[in-house]
Parts: structure tokens; C-alpha cells; sequence
């Protein structure tokens, strides 16, 4: 057939040695290996205000989740001819909502995803972006992966309730287990009973396990709150109950909610630029990391390692952080679980067209995602926290100018409930003992650059008394 030929020749099905049976069955795996993204990107950017005390509606969060994803998916498909899937980057999103939110508007927040986006989009075309790369040590970029990993963990048991803030308390530790120094209450056994599932499951190699666990954990909490008595607002956001209808008509009533310059009336000058580094070193890295990773494992790597379409693939995914932004749903990036696509035999973008339009049926089942209690997505929070700290075997613990600037970064965050001062305390620690030891002739001049921004960061309080600002 014509039309299937010029499919096989433009995707370079046959040539890669896959065929359109397994292109769709790793289109379908991707998907449901992500698909959790359509439940926790609301939560975790539902789950916060702004600075004015606005709330996201979980309805349109799921929305521009699916849209993001369905479209940019789709357009490295077309674009970059690699099983690549984009959607909403988790930790970019816990930057968002906790970083960003608290100092300005949302319009705000996702007007700053957008500058960041199109800052990616222009060290592509100018080549910066593999020397900005360059500039960073790896085990730095590893650390980082931890630290959020460990972040992400932590809200995750805050949003469960698993952890709380004791109340009133100053001169003790500050988080206990539970409400009360113990674990009570049937949702926050439906968080741990999701944490067991979740990893019996991954350590089982079940694809789509933290998909599987959220699902059925729901399905748990909905039978739990119908048959026991729970005290109001032991959920928390979300009730489990069952939906009054499956489908609906998507919302879009986030899309195009943004405010490209708004940032700059509402934070200093320094802080926002340290803002955009974060959301920019975030994805950055990622991203890089993603492709290689799973191009690698695609067996698509020419002889020197290199990624084919390499530029476009970089563009479409700063378009996707761009996208992300514009629709009020964080910076998307690329997933590295796009390789259980690959492992299901997918080799072009073909698959990814799958697993774009999978999250387009997506946009019209809203109400199912809606329905999810945090106890029941939180789960996941850990279980990719988990994944993300296997990062940590890469570092080389025996070095101390490479360890105590990496522990900093990873414990700083966690501590501090702030990425931004994760990776500032990693930078300056590592500039530092660089120059204590006689080496900083092996700091790049970027990363000079950005430990003098985060030192002028940490310092402000002193420094706009000083001035008298």
C-alpha cells in the first residue's frame, strides 16, 4: 500500500528494524508508563497558591497536562523520528509551585516558564547549550537529580500526611509522623498501602506500576470512604468518590493564562534570574541525560554517540517548555520513561504519534483523574524520588572537592524545601574548595558566574542593608 510505504519511508520503520505492530505497542507502553503525570502535575501544582492566594483548578491542570503532552509528543514524533514522549517535568513543577507561586501570580510563575522555554530555544540555535552543559561538573548534574528526588519524596509524605508540621512547636523538630507522633486514619493507610504496591511492583519490573498502584489504590480509597466514617477534610483537596460521569468536554480555561514580564514587578532582579537558572539548569540537564539515555538504548547512537536529529529533537523540547508555560502547565520536557517504549520494540517517532494521541483520548477523561486522592498519588512522589536517587551511586564519595559540594546540593534541598538553595550551596561549595585546594584554573568561568549570583542570593538581606534598599 502507498500510504503505508511512505509512512515506513518517512519514519524509517523498516530501516531501524521495527515495524508499525511494534511502533504502536511501545507507543502504548510509553503512555501508560507516564500516564501518572496526568495526576500528579495537578497535584503538585494544585496543591499550592500564589502569592494572592489563588488556587489552580485540578479540572483544567489535568486538561493542560494532556494537552501539553498530547501535542509536543506528537511533534518530536513528526519532528525528531525518536520514541521520545514530552509531558510536564516533574521537580520543574515542584519549582513552580513552590518556588515561584509563593512570590508572584501564577500568570506570573508560567510567564517565567515561558522566558525560560524560549531562553532554551535560543542556545540551541546558538550552540551555548552544550557549553553551558559542559560548564556544569557531571557529578553536580547528578547531584541535583538526587536532591530533587529527595524533595519530591518529602512532599509526598507531606501531601499524604504521612509527615506533618507539629503545631506550635519552635524549639523542637519541626515534622513528626503523622498528626499526632503515629500514623491514624484510613488515608494515611491507603498512602502506605500505595508505597508497598508501588514498589512490589517496580521491583517486580511490572511496566506501568505506578500507574497500576495509583489506579488501584483509587479504586481503595473510594470503597474506604464509602463504608467508614472519615472525619471532613482527612482526604485533604480531593474526596474519593465515584465520578458522576467518566467523560467530559476538556477545560481549557488555563491555556494562554500567562504573563510573560509580570515576574519582574513582583521579585529583585537577582532573585528572578536565579528563578529562570533554576527552571533552565532543571530541564537542561534532563533533558540531555533523556535523550542519550534513551537513544542509547534504541541502539540509535552513530559511531562517535551521537543522537540522530539531534538539533531538532533540543528545539522541540525547549518549544515544549514554551508549551508548557503558555498553558498553565509547567515546563515540559523529555520523559525517560519513554524507554519502555523502547524495550517494547519502538525504534521512530512513529511511536510517539501513538503515545501523543493516547494522551489526546486523555484530554476527555477528566473526571477519572479528578477523583484521585493525594494518599493515592502520593505513592508515586516517592517512587520517583527513588529513581531519581539511584543517581547518587554515580558520585565519587571519596573526593571531597566532588562529595560535600554534592551532599550540600542534596540535602540543602530537601532541608530547605527549596531546589534553588540546593544547588546554590552545591555551587559555592564546590567554587570554594576548588580555590582552597589550587584548582580553580578547572572552574568554568560559567560557573563562577552563577556561584557570584547565588553568594549575591544568599547574601541579599545583609547587602540591601547595606545599601539601604
Amino acid at each position: 500500500m502507498p500510504a503505508a510505504q511512505a509512512v515506513d519511508r518517512y519514519f524509517r520503520i523498516s530501516e531501524r528494524g521495527s515495524s508499525v505492530a511494534r511502533e504502536i505497542r511501545g507507543g502504548f507502553a510509553t503512555f501508560f508508563t507516564m500516564a501518572y503525570i496526568l495526576v500528579l502535575n495537578p497535584l503538585i501544582l494544585g496543591s499550592t497558591e500564589d502569592k494572592f492566594g489563588t488556587q489552580l483548578s485540578t479540572a483544567q491542570l489535568v486538561t493542560a497536562t494532556a494537552l501539553v503532552a498530547a501535542v509536543m509528543t506528537a511533534a518530536m514524533g513528526l519532528g525528531g523520528n525518536l520514541p521520545l514522549a514530552l509531558a510536564a517535568g516533574l521537580g520543574l513543577n515542584a519549582v513552580v509551585a513552590y518556588q515561584l507561586a509563593p512570590l508572584m501570580s501564577w500568570d506570573d510563575a508560567m510567564g517565567l516558564v515561558v522566558l525560560e522555554g524560549i531562553l532554551i530555544c535560543l542556545l540551541v540555535v546558538t550552540g551555548l547549550r552544550e557549553a553551558v552543559m559542559h560548564a556544569i561538573p557531571q557529578p553536580l548534574k547528578q547531584a541535583i537529580s538526587v536532591g530533587i528526588g529527595m524533595f519530591i519524596t518529602f512532599i509526598g509524605f507531606i501531601d499524604a500526611g504521612f509527615a506533618t508540621r507539629i503545631p506550635g512547636e519552635t524549639g523542637s523538630v519541626p515534622v513528626q509522623l503523622g498528626a499526632t507522633g503515629q500514623l491514624s486514619g484510613w488515608p494515611v493507610l491507603v498512602f502506605c498501602l500505595g508505597v508497598l504496591l508501588t514498589i512490589a511492583l517496580m521491583a517486580r519490573g511490572v511496566r506501568g506500576a505506578i500507574l497500576i498502584s495509583i489506579v488501584t489504590m483509587t479504586v481503595v480509597a473510594i470503597v474506604i470512604n464509602e463504608l467508614a466514617e472519615i472525619r471532613p477534610l482527612a482526604w485533604g483537596l480531593t474526596v474519593p468518590s465515584f465520578p458522576d460521569d467518566i467523560a467530559a468536554l476538556p477545560d481549557f480555561g488555563l491555556v494562554g493564562s500567562f504573563s510573560l514580564f509580570g515576574a519582574f514587578e513582583q521579585v529583585g532582579a537577582v532573585t528572578l534570574v536565579l528563578l529562570v537558572f533554576t527552571l533552565l539548569l532543571s530541564d537542561f540537564f534532563d533533558t540531555m541525560g533523556t535523550v542519550v539515555g534513551v537513544s542509547s538504548e534504541a541502539g540509535l547512537l552513530d559511531e562517535r554517540g551521537r543522537v540522530p536529529n539531534l538539533g531538532r529533537v533540543l528545539l522541540i523540547d525547549g518549544a515544549a517548555a514554551v508549551a508548557g508555560g503558555a498553558a498553565s502547565a509547567s515546563s515540559g520536557t523529555s520523559y525517560i520513561e519513554s524507554a519502555a517504549g523502547v524495550g517494547e520494540g519502538a525504534r521512530t517517532g512513529f511511536a510517539s504519534l501513538v503515545t501523543g494521541a493516547l494522551f489526546g483520548l486523555a484530554l476527555f477523561l477528566t473526571p477519572l483523574a479528578t477523583v484521585v486522592p493525594a494518599q493515592a498519588a502520593a505513592p508515586a512522589l516517592v517512587a520517583v524520588g527513588f529513581l531519581l536517587m539511584a543517581q547518587v551511586r554515580h558520585i565519587d564519595w571519596q573526593s571531597y572537592e566532588i562529595a560535600i559540594p554534592a551532599f550540600l546540593t542534596i540535602a540543602v534541598m530537601p532541608f530547605t524545601y527549596s531546589i534553588t538553595n540546593g544547588i546554590g550551596a552545591g555551587f559555592l561549595a564546590y567554587v570554594t574548595l576548588k580555590a582552597a585546594l589550587g584548582k580553580a584554573r578547572e572552574v568554568h568561568p560559567l560557573l563562577w558566574g552563577a556561584a557570584a549570583l547565588f553568594a549575591v542570593y544568599f547574601a541579599i538581606d545583609p547587602i540591601e542593608q547595606l545599601l539601604g534598599a
